[in-house]
């Protein structure tokens, strides 16, 4: 983010609308500071989706990496024998 994309609380309350024109029309976040301090960031619905996507994507693959730390494995063949077997079984 750069100088532009932060705004004091004070503007966001008496231009909120034009924040967040600017926000979905740009697809970038605006932070908005209190007391010189940056206290909240405002994006876009598309954009938050996106990011809440991600990082459920980056919690599934550490899940991943940390069974198979543990030994939680199966090689590929077991797995193909274990769902032709649940085919077999209906």
């Amino acid at each position: 983010m750069n100088s532009l994309d932060i705004q004091p609380l004070s503007y966001l309350a008496s231009n909120t609308s034009d924040v967040v024109k600017q926000v979905n029309d740009t697809g970038h976040p605006v932070a908005i500071s209190v007391d010189g301090q940056v206290q909240a960031v405002l994006q876009d619905s598309a954009s938050y989706h996106k990011t809440q996507d991600q990082i459920a994507m980056l919690r599934l693959l550490a899940m991943g990496r940390q069974q198979v730390e543990a030994g939680k494995v199966q090689d590929h063949d077991a797995v193909v024998a274990l769902f032709a077997a649940q085919d077999r079984a209906r």
